[in-house]
């Protein structure tokens, strides 16, 4: 069945014609047709079951934007602000010092361990409902440092055209994310419709107690479970999901093990990286930068041959209010 076809099998809801309209044509739209056509079309060579039919999404640079930092980052940092009332040894005490002072050249230079120090701080000691209310009241006041807009309008129109498509052909679409479990779970259905049961990220221990009125509650503790980024990401896959991706996306090296493991199965596979190349509409980096390197990850899907998206090239918008 052939990618300019599609349109035919889309299911109620999608227009007859182009249904990737904030695609440029080009290698990579085509690419993603034919794959969607070859693997849905009953008795084709490349045909999938409708059970195996599993798709799998990094978020940060992949599905929004993830610079100059990660937003969970960002929402780590902005709550130091909020909670240094309650912890005046902040003043001095680093990394929270470098953080109340904006100084995110003495913050990048302190290393990884002072920003778990500081997601630990924030993140912790609450219950997993308090953490999803200060997530979606933080989503709905903060605003991005260049964009000026909520964080969640700079998810991608592309890729929420392309979850879309592959959900009208019965793809399942899933989230696996180096980015917290808990902080993607409260928005990603309302934003991708990807339901929380189908996000997989990095969390932490989190204990059931039961409070002296007899509540039930599960409290988040300052200790890693499980880290959902480079070779953690086919392990979350396997054991999360239960089935080998046949379409996975990401942007970044720490999504090449997905890709790998998404590639290394039999029938049909698709593999796809998003190369941010336009600094007008969004960010250009790969190689060097320190959010989202994308360097081992670009010699391979060069090598075998994976999709890669050009920002640029292929989309002709980037985000949904550029349709505004």
């Amino acid at each position: 069945m052939a990618a300019t076809s599609l349109a035919a099998t889309a299911r109620p809801g999608f227009a007859q014609g182009d249904l990737l309209p904030s695609w440029n044509d080009g290698p990579a739209k085509r690419a993603i047709l034919d794959f969607i056509a070859r693997t849905t079309q009953p008795g084709g060579r490349d045909w999938v079951p409708v059970p195996e039919r599993i798709a799998c999404f990094d978020n940060d640079g992949t599905l929004w934007t993830e610079q100059p930092v990660y937003f969970q980052v960002a929402f780590a940092l902005d709550r130091v602000k909020a909670l240094a009332a309650r912890h005046p040894e902040w003043r001095t005490q680093e990394p929270f010092r470098s953080v109340l002072t904006d100084d995110r050249a003495a913050l990048a230079a302190l290393g990884v361990d002072a920003m778990i120090e500081v997601i630990a701080a924030t993140h912790t000691g609450m219950t997993t409902d308090d953490f999803t209310k200060t997530v979606l009241d933080w989503l709905a006041t903060a605003r991005h440092p260049r964009f000026k807009r909520p964080y969640t309008d700079l998810v991608y129109q592309p890729m929420l055209e392309l979850l879309a498509l592959l959900r009208a052909h019965q793809f399942k679409t899933f989230i696996v994310s180096g980015g917290g479990l808990e902080f993607m779970r409260p928005w990603t259905e309302r934003i991708y419709g990807i339901p929380p049961e189908q996000v997989v990220g990095s969390s932490g221990v989190t204990k059931f107690e039961l409070r002296p009125d007899g509540a039930p509650v599960l409290m988040k503790e300052a200790k890693v479970e499980f880290i959902d980024d480079g070779p953690g990401k086919p392990v979350g896959i396997n054991r999360f999901i239960g089935r080998r991706p046949v379409l996975a996306f990401g942007n970044s090296d720490g999504d090449q093990q997905m890709l790998e493991w998404t590639a290394a199965g039999s029938g049909a596979r698709f593999m796809g990286l998003v190369h941010h190349t336009d600094g007008v509409r969004e960010y250009a980096y790969d190689r060097p930068s320190p959010v989202g390197q994308l360097d081992k990850a670009w010699d391979e899907a060069l090598r075998r041959g994976w999709t890669i998206v050009d920002m640029k090239n292929d989309w002709k918008v980037i985000y949904p209010f550029e349709l505004r």
